[in-house]
């Protein structure tokens, strides 16, 4: 179990708030013996469904990992146990077999169970294997949708996941499989069959990434951004060339999102929170006049 978050933790008046807004809009209410596998979003709190807000504040067990914010389970009542279930890479970390034996124990006690997951628990969060494993022991279960990386980080650094001038399809990816290399894909039809590709956990490969795409025919100079710590205040946008990647993910903080494709360009333009925070003017023809430059 691990210690309550040191933050602010909300009155019995802010929770009876919640309460009421929960019942203002007829949510359903995380019963005894239930788990529920909610997404958490990229990491800014308010990127949270109010699902997801509710559940936490009512549950009485929550499987948390390691990418959900603090604030987010200070909601948690005193009395809830707080368990870290994260995952990171080169630490020793829980087995996915123990996790989901978890959910199904707390939930055979009568207890209320949240799996809280950063992002989307279906978006390469193994949410989908936690659910089975709630099947075969014939735990009810709710699955609450989140933000992905994938959406809210790229939106954040002001880069559209799909745009009318730049792309009509996107390709999501994971850069690091089951055995710690990357996947074994067919690059040359993901090279040529999506002109944007986002990848998720893919920093360490990403030179062997970059490689591939290379030789599958992507040009060496095309747009490529490395978003780290997505939503955050601390967010990092590093904007470079699918030639320079590998180079670059070297210095890149850790959790990272990687994009590659022309809709990069548009960061130049649409970087709205770097204009609020930092002052930046933005380019009102960002396809037309921009070159790469860092905005983290």
């Amino acid at each position: 179990m691990s210690p309550l978050p040191d933050v602010d933790r909300p009155s019995m008046e802010d929770r009876l708030a919640l309460r009421r807004l929960a019942e203002l809009f007829s949510l359903p209410r995380l019963e005894r013996g239930w788990v529920w596998l909610a997404g958490a979003g990229p990491g800014d709190p308010g990127l949270a469904s109010f699902l997801t807000f509710a559940a936490i504040a009512e549950a009485d067990v929550i499987v948390s990992d390691a990418l959900v914010n603090d604030s987010l389970l200070a909601l948690a009542r005193p009395e809830a146990k707080i368990i870290d279930a994260g995952k990171r890479g080169g630490k020793p970390s829980p087995k996915q077999a123990v996790i989901s034996g978890q959910l199904v124990n707390y939930a055979r006690k009568g207890l209320r169970v949240l799996r809280l997951k950063g992002g989307d628990p279906f978006v390469f969060g193994r949410g989908g294997e936690e659910a089975q494993a709630l099947v075969r022991a014939k735990i009810p279960f709710r699955i609450v949708p989140g933000i992905t990386a994938g959406t809210g980080g790229l939106a954040y650094a002001g880069i559209p996941v799909t745009h009318r001038e730049t792309n009509q399809a996107v390709t999501f990816l994971t850069g690091y499989g089951a055995d710690g290399k990357i996947p074994d894909f067919r690059w040359d039809a993901i090279a040529q069959g999506s002109p944007t590709l986002v990848f998720y956990m893919a920093r360490k490969h990403a030179g062997e990434i970059a490689a591939r795409l290379i030789d599958a025919g992507r040009p060496i100079d095309e747009p490529a951004a490395i978003i780290s710590n997505a939503s955050l205040a601390d967010q990092t946008t590093q904007l470079t060339t699918l030639g320079e990647l590998g180079r670059v993910a070297l210095e890149a903080q850790t959790p990272a999102i990687i994009v590659i494709g022309e809709n990069v360009r548009l960061a130049a333009g649409l970087d709205w929170l770097g204009a609020a925070l930092h002052g930046r003017v933005l380019d009102p023809d960002p396809l037309k006049n921009s070159t790469l430059r860092n905005t983290g």
